[in-house]
């Protein structure tokens, strides 16, 4: 059977209701209950300390690191991938070789959730918690990269790094401002990414969320032993960002073949 525009539009039509999914799982704002049960121990500056890190690790990792990130994979090995899964989808056009590039990015995800949770819950059984921060960044910022890869995209110039800042601060917001942010990103990359926003504003954003979503976790985390479950949140959190950063790495795949379509 032929993979006619109708069937990169049957692709299309899946990947929205998973958005869907996803925006539905994360709009409503839940208190839980550590969070009520630690909220008055946490220090005051936590939050700002945790913000201030995450920063640092940012821009570390956009300035000198990404050359560091990329000898933990094999850059050629997925781009090669890509290629071959291309060629597939060009020779035999049926769904199931199409699927193969989510397939692929999915094959990274797990594998990087796995080295999240194992040093997560390390550094949580010596009660290490903020230290943790730039490890964490760099695992993070290593999948996001892998599936940039698995989908035929680069991650390393300016404008990537802000889309990069842009997937992570929307997957980790709630209520009305995750769907416009949501919109704000289906808009960029519908548009091909002509305007993105200012890069040291997106980066203070995407660290803000990050700081707020895993404040008391962290907390948790610099308490020996009882940190291991502290730990554990770091892989919870990189299986939500890493599975919004492949609904939008994969929105900007299928717009593009549906454009090549058109032509």
């Amino acid at each position: 059977m032929f993979f006619t525009k109708d069937k990169w539009k049957k692709e299309w039509e899946a990947l929205e209701k998973k958005e869907q999914s996803f925006l539905k799982k994360n709009i409503q704002e839940k208190e839980s209950v550590l969070k009520q049960k630690l909220s008055d121990k946490i220090p005051d500056k936590l939050e700002d300390t945790l913000h201030a890190a995450f920063v640092k690790a940012f821009e570390m990792v956009f300035e000198h690191g990404t050359g560091i990130i990329e000898k933990t994979y094999r850059k050629g090995q997925h781009e090669q991938n890509y290629q071959e899964n291309v060629s597939a989808v060009e020779q035999k056009k049926n769904r199931k070789n199409v699927k193969a590039f989510a397939r692929q990015a999915g094959k990274s995800r797990t594998k990087n959730l796995l080295i999240s949770g194992v040093e997560g819950a390390g550094l949580g059984i010596l009660g290490i918690g903020v230290p943790d921060i730039p490890i964490f960044t760099a695992v993070l910022l290593k999948s996001i990269y892998e599936i940039a890869l698995s989908y035929g995209f680069e991650y390393d110039t300016e404008e990537e790094q802000m889309f990069i800042l842009g997937i992570i601060e929307t997957s980790l917001l709630r209520s009305e401002k995750l769907i416009l942010s949501n919109n704000w990103l289906n808009t960029e990359i519908d548009s091909d990414l002509p305007s993105m926003e200012d890069k040291n504003e997106l980066l203070h954003r995407a660290a803000g969320q990050l700081a707020e979503a895993l404040l008391y976790m962290k907390f948790l985390q610099g308490i020996p032993i009882v940190g291991v479950a502290g730990g554990l949140a770091d892989s919870v959190y990189l299986k939500k960002i890493t599975d919004y950063a492949d609904l939008k790495y994969r929105r900007r795949f299928l717009r593009k073949k549906l454009s090549d379509e058109s032509k």
